[in-house]
């Protein structure tokens, strides 16, 4: 047994200050771990049982810096469990995840610390106002993990999250399971319909594994476009009910991959622990803190949404039906159906045909758009950075700002068969100014189709391109934060706050100076042409109501799970949610409980889904003020944007920062019309 530690784990020597991956080892994990662990307890134990009278350098500031070895360490190991898993990785995350609930419980229900962080708290106006926003906000989470409940109640609270840091982590690990390990063999004599990018596609993901020919598997980027193309009604049945059975019991990893009895257990010791606290319910504890405040007010949200998406898209799924009709199928649309038949109808409404696009959407094409917006705005440049790091193909640069070092930026971009499916944003460490002081190395993931030979250019979709601009607006939140202290660095926000960088984002790639500019053919370098750039961007509104709809579902069964008292049977909830919306059968949850990640592989989009609708509200009105002073780079509105909201992390309250961008909260007019809904 390996008892020294990888000081690589904590003290990283590679360029940049970034980790040197090809140094680590999966056995250099559980000894640093036990290491780092218990110098993170002896330093809160410390600060606990101080005997000097509590104030913010000795309590609160010491408390930053408290478990900095056990973070930095286990920013490499989730990285590496995300993007590359294995059996040895998930089971020390199966090992880990008690141990650090445990930890997490010790410290934030310490009746010590949160009676030195009270103290420090009552003079809290006399600090700077980062500081004392650091204050109320570690009282604040101290109240709400239950600091002030009585020794019983603390005990139950400490059950609660350990057993929760056990469910979630499984839910995780049964749904990669089921991505991972599924693999539909597609016959030669069943491609019509398929498109040559897309037959690429699939039989790099069939070598990829060992096996001839081309296969379909359930990265998004490969089974979304066969659904939309492939003319064989049957293997797109089966291939769709693959999908969406991931995490059923019903998928790839067979009945140890079933979801459902633990999606039971983490509603219901959720529901105990808002009650615990005093609240409820779930839903009503969770909302305090975020911008929209209470349930009622989502629902709301949400609702006034729901009519005209849902309007929208029945009259879209009538003209579906006698586009299925046609064909000679008698059945009802289903479920397999409306992307294939959206896909059609987009490009007779819109004489647009998705493969010629494809030519010009390439990774590097628009990866140069992302950075020269970033430019264009913030005056960031990017610099490539020779590094080790966890894949031959994953990119570093440094981010600059004339010769100012802004942060460290990481892509991950394609799709491997041990990589977690999605797209997502994190951070190997964070913005602050403690001591000397840290620049961000924040990470984008994406699972895009690789290139189909070395050399030759990878190739996005449409919505491929999107993700790039979406997570790359996480990335800016990242890069451009200043402030003070790392609990409130870069994307430390409400969760109902933390989309709207990303989201706004997304505007510029839909505008016709960064197309013209960026998406060019591979092969000769010629801009996109005017007509079919057009043709693009209308049609990319064609399915606003299906895809509206399917995100409102999901967004309001997940609100519906945790109101009230938590369902005994989550998908007889589900059905009830939908069948009280009156949802069209032909367009399901866009993540269905057994895989719903987002809800219950952690808590941080448990009862808040809704938060991509809600920040949406925010980002239209946000580019708004960009398109009135009549320059979408505009670099007054820019360097407000920046001074606002990009970098000043959760330094004040989410509605404040909003107000100091915009001067007014918005409505959802922009939305419905971004949407293409009014």
């Amino acid at each position: 047994m390996q008892t020294t530690t990888n000081p690589e784990l904590t003290r990283w020597t590679g360029p940049e200050g970034l980790p040197r991956f090809d140094l680590i080892s999966d056995e250099d994990f559980a000894p640093a771990f036990d290491r780092e662990l218990a110098a993170a307890l002896a330093q809160v134990e410390a600060i606990a049982a101080n005997p000097a009278p509590a104030d913010f350098a000795n309590t609160v500031a010491a408390m930053e810096t408290a478990d900095e070895g056990l973070n930095r360490m286990l920013a490499i190991f989730y990285t590496l469990a995300a993007v590359d898993s294995n059996p040895a990785r998930q089971a020390l995350q199966r090992d880990f995840a008690p141990r650090l609930a445990d930890y997490g419980s010790r410290v934030s229900m310490d009746p010590r610390l949160h009676a030195r962080v009270k103290a420090v708290a009552e003079d809290a106006d006399a600090l700077p106002p980062e500081d004392a926003r650091l204050v109320r906000l570690m009282l604040r989470d101290l109240d709400r993990a239950g600091a002030g409940l009585s020794d019983a109640a603390r005990a139950r609270m400490a059950e609660i999250r350990a057993r929760l840091a056990v469910l979630t982590t499984q839910f995780t690990q049964n749904v990669l399971t089921d991505e991972r390990d599924y693999v539909l063999p597609i016959p030669d004599d069943r491609l019509d319909g398929l498109p040559d990018w897309l037959l690429t596609a699939m039989r790099a993901a069939a070598a990829e594994r060992g096996m001839t020919g081309q296969v379909v598997t359930l990265n998004r980027s490969l089974i979304v476009p066969f659904l939309e193309h492939a003319d064989d009604r049957t293997l797109r049945e089966t291939a769709f009910r693959a999908w969406t059975l991931r995490g059923s019991g019903q998928g790839a990893g067979g009945e140890t991959s079933d979801n459902l009895p633990l999606v039971a257990e983490i509603l219901a010791l959720r529901h105990e622990r808002a009650q615990l606290l005093g609240h409820e319910d779930f839903a009503s504890w969770k909302l305090e803190t975020e911008m929209a405040g209470s349930a009622d007010r989502v629902e709301e949200l949400l609702r006034a949404v729901w009519a005209p998406a849902e309007a929208r898209a029945r009259a879209d799924g009538e003209r579906l039906t006698a586009m299925l009709r046609a064909d000679g199928v008698n059945e009802a649309l289903a479920p397999w159906d409306w992307r294939y038949y959206a896909e059609r109808l987009r490009a007779s409404d819109h004489d647009f045909d998705a493969g010629a696009v494809k030519p010009y959407l390439t990774l590097n094409a628009m990866l140069g758009a992302v950075f020269d917006v970033a430019h264009r705005l913030f005056g960031l440049t990017f610099q490539p950075v020779e590094a080790a790091l966890w894949a031959p193909e994953v990119r570093a640069w440094r981010v600059m700002r004339g010769d100012r070092l802004m942060a460290i930026f990481v892509g991950d971009f394609f799709a491997r068969p041990a990589k977690r499916s999605g797209a997502w944003c994190s951070a190997l460490q964070m913005q602050h100014k403690m001591g000397a002081g840290q620049r961000a190395i924040v990470v984008n993931v994406c699972n895009f189709t690789p290139p189909q030979a070395p050399g030759a250019p990878a190739f996005l979709s449409w919505d491929d391109a999107r993700t790039l601009f979406h997570e790359f607006g996480h990335a800016t939140h990242h890069i451009l934060s200043d402030v003070a202290w790392p609990s409130i660095s870069g994307t430390s926000v409400a969760q109902d706050f933390v989309e709207l960088p990303s989201q706004l984002y997304e505007h510029w790639l839909e505008q016709a100076a960064v197309l013209d500019a960026h998406a060019c053919h591979h092969a000769t370098g010629a801009p996109m042409p005017a007509d079919l750039r057009d043709k693009l961007l209308a049609a990319g509104r064609a399915d606003a109501g299906f895809a509206t709809v399917e995100y409102l579902e999901s967004a309001l069964v997940d609100l519906a799970f945790h109101r009230g008292a938590p369902p005994a049977d989550a998908m007889a909830r589900q059905a009830e949610v939908l069948a009280g919306l009156g949802a069209p059968a032909a367009i399901p949850m866009r993540h269905a409980t057994p895989h719903f990640a987002h809800v219950f592989a952690g808590d941080s989009y448990a009862a808040g889904y809704y938060s991509y609708m809600w920040s949406e509200v925010m980002d239209a009105d946000a580019f708004a003020a960009f398109e009135e002073t009549g320059d979408i780079f505009d670099p007054v509105t820019a360097r407000r944007l920046e001074e606002t909201i990009l970098s000043r992390g959760g330094s004040a309250p989410a509605d404040e920062l909003w107000l100091a961008f915009r001067g007014r909260m918005p409505g959802v007019e922009p939305l419905l019309k971004g949407r293409g809904l009014i």
